[in-house]
């Protein structure tokens, strides 16, 4: 017997399930403990390349190989808000996280664009007592940026707007947050130039009212004590379309993705989601979801051919909460592809995540609570898998326990977040113009003396037992 298969069998047995030894192993059954780094690797179907993970607390970013070795980093100031991206031009374009002027999820306060060497290069700051930029952004085609952040509105004026008297918290009163909020945050989108000159904007407050082209103040979210609703839609990506010059937005909130003219009126043109949130259809209930289709999603992507990408969180879903990445038809306003694992127990993130699509058809999802990454092909077979080793204590484990869970900050008490967080993930192929003349030969192995667990896993699923041959 070759030691690759004893090996294989000793993995077997330390973890006592067949299916987590599985290839596809976003079916697996809820686990105890899971090795970190690459658990799958099919190299024939899997789109070979490099991937770019910003920890949410580190403030180092990495890009790994196919294994899941580092071949650089980037050493930066300040934890990411909260992830980064690879530009064409090689730079890499991260919010940076400030001391906190309100505990909302994703408050940031700037935008850097680092160089390859981890020189910044540019710098915009959203920042003052009214003012917050947040963890969405798109460099869009002419250099300019767009940015999301939140403006702040008080009580007085919410209710002006029509905000049910009572429903927000006032200067002084306990929120039982710290630092303390109050009043309505309502978000916006700016553009700013290479010079930090802001030359467009959007804001949700200027389009306040119940139609489909508009946003119910009092729109509030089914969870109690949340931010005492002060954080209205939460806004988590903003993408750019050229072509139409359009603006796609995703708000957790809401439950809702948006498209809006890029122009100076920046009219709501198409919505999809939950129409309960204008007054359409019919609002979930106990164990019954409606007419609602999504449920806190994040990262809305044009896909081209009137088709959008989202990463829907499934979170709060009375059916269930399970996580999905799917593909919507504009023009029609449904889902046309998804990926959800046959297992519940597999692949859920309440907060944060991302579904990137590749140049060969394939999605690269991150479920962001677990630091889990994998990709799935068309066909919705499992070809790579990656779980983060980077911790928020600095360190880099080899094994992900339940004992690295940390209790979630925010106090909600049904979401399971770990210490390996990453909010959103990156696969660049290595024709990418942002990788041209960049030497990625070196290679750092982030555990040396350990197994390459893809391998491993793969001898292991093709073992015969006995039992099958009875």
């Amino acid at each position: 017997m070759s030691s690759l298969v004893v090996s294989a069998l000793a993995v077997a047995a330390f973890f006592g399930t067949a299916l987590l030894l599985s290839p596809r192993r976003a079916k697996a059954v809820e686990t105890m403990s899971t090795p970190t780094g690459v658990l799958t690797y099919d190299k024939e179907k899997a789109l070979t390349g490099y991937t770019l993970i910003s920890p949410m607390q580190s403030t180092s970013s990495y890009l790994l190989d196919m294994e899941g070795n580092v071949v650089h980093e980037w050493k930066t100031a300040g934890l990411p808000g909260l992830y980064a991206e690879l530009l064409p031009n090689g730079n890499l374009l991260r919010g940076i996280r400030y001391e906190k002027k309100v505990p909302f999820g994703g408050v940031s306060g700037g935008l850097q664009e680092i160089d390859w060497d981890g020189n910044v290069v540019w710098e915009h700051n959203i920042y003052d007592d009214h003012r917050l930029s947040h963890h969405a952004f798109d460099r869009m085609p002419n250099g300019n940026t767009l940015i999301v952040a939140w403006e702040h509105k008080s009580c007085e004026e919410a209710e002006a707007k029509g905000r049910k008297p009572g429903t927000l918290p006032k200067p002084g009163d306990d929120t039982g947050h710290t630092p303390p909020y109050d009043g309505l945050w309502a978000d916006y989108i700016v553009e700013v130039d290479k010079n930090g000159q802001e030359v467009w904007s959007w804001h949700a407050w200027d389009h306040i009212g119940t139609g489909k082209d508009e946003f119910d103040i009092n729109c509030r979210l089914p969870i109690k004590n949340y931010y005492g609703d002060s954080d209205w839609m939460h806004i988590n990506s903003v993408r750019y379309n050229a072509e139409k010059n359009q603006v796609l937005i995703s708000s957790r909130n809401f439950c809702e993705a948006f498209i809006v003219n890029h122009d100076a009126e920046g009219r709501v043109v198409w919505r999809f989601g939950n129409p309960a949130s204008h007054g359409e259809g019919t609002r979930p209930s106990f164990c019954d979801d409606g007419s609602q289709v999504l449920f806190g999603n994040h990262d809305a992507t044009w896909l081209g051919n009137d088709r959008i990408s989202l990463f829907d969180n499934g979170w709060q879903r009375p059916q269930a909460n399970r996580s999905r990445a799917v593909v919507v038809d504009i023009a029609s306003g449904s889902i046309v592809w998804e990926y959800a694992a046959n297992n519940l127990n597999a692949f859920y993130s309440a907060y944060q995540g991302a579904a990137q699509h590749l140049p060969n058809g394939n999605v690269l999802v991150t479920s962001t609570a677990t630091g889990h990454l994998f990709e799935v092909t068309q066909d919705k077979r499992v070809v790579w898998e990656y779980v983060s080793p980077f911790m928020s204590n600095g360190e880099a484990r080899a094994m992900l326990t339940e004992n690295d869970a940390t209790a979630d900050p925010e106090g909600v008490k049904d979401i399971n977040l770990t210490a390996n967080v990453i909010h959103r993930a990156f696969r660049y192929a290595p024709d990418y113009s942002g990788l041209a003349g960049r030497d990625l030969s070196k290679k750092i192995v982030v555990f040396p003396g350990a197994p390459k667990w893809h391998e491993l896993f793969a001898e292991a699923a093709r073992l015969d037992s006995p039992l099958n041959k009875r």
